[in-house]
């Protein structure tokens, strides 16, 4: 910018005006945890659906991220990325947390699967007065779907409890144990125990 002794300022030509304003304050330029939640929710979901390729987890993961980001809240800095970069950073560290979680029940089931292949010449359920039949629908499960019956049915555990222990979401939890069930109802009226 230049001015001539003549009076009114004359731009130059590829020079622009620069103006030197008070600083804004970072927490004036940081949106809501809610506009920003409204906002991105479908990103979150959109993003853990690819990771996960299952519905049902990418929602509970959703539901799960959010639920960090809002205790994190306070601490996100917008100087250090955009919200939707900082969703996706917890997005993917849920995801990746769930990953290791289901490896490693995983392979829980599959140690009790194959222990209980060795075992198979005693009767499953042996101590608990369990009917042949429902013994043997009780084997027809995966290691997973025993295990959740067991803990909620027979050893009588809540959802949040059998959560902790295994590892998943109470959600989890219950769909399991639903699937659990169905599938011995439905081995039992093979059986004409149940009318």
């Amino acid at each position: 910018m230049r001015r001539d002794a003549s009076g009114p300022r004359r731009r130059m030509k590829g020079v622009h005006a620069v103006t030197i304003d008070a600083p804004r304050s970072v927490h004036a330029a940081t949106p809501s945890f809610a506009a920003v939640a409204e906002e991105l929710l479908d990103d979150v979901y959109g993003y853990l659906l690819y990771l996960t390729k299952n519905w049902a987890v990418a929602e509970d993961l959703t539901g799960e991220t959010f639920e960090a980001a809002f205790k994190k809240w306070r601490r996100y800095d917008p100087g250090r990325g955009t919200p939707r970069a900082w969703l996706l950073a917890i997005a993917r560290s849920t995801a990746l947390d769930w990953f290791r979680a289901d490896a490693r029940r995983r392979k829980r089931e599959e140690r009790a699967e194959a222990a209980g292949r060795r075992d198979e010449s005693g009767s499953f359920g042996e101590g608990f007065g369990f009917s042949p039949e429902l013994a043997e629908s009780l084997r027809s499960l995966s290691a997973g779907e025993r295990e959740v019956v067991a803990l909620r049915i027979v050893l009588d555990l809540d959802g949040e409890e059998a959560a902790r222990l295994l590892g998943i979401s109470p959600t989890a939890v219950s769909t399991r144990l639903s699937r659990a069930l169905s599938k011995l109802e439905e081995r039992m009226r093979d059986h004409d125990v149940v009318a």
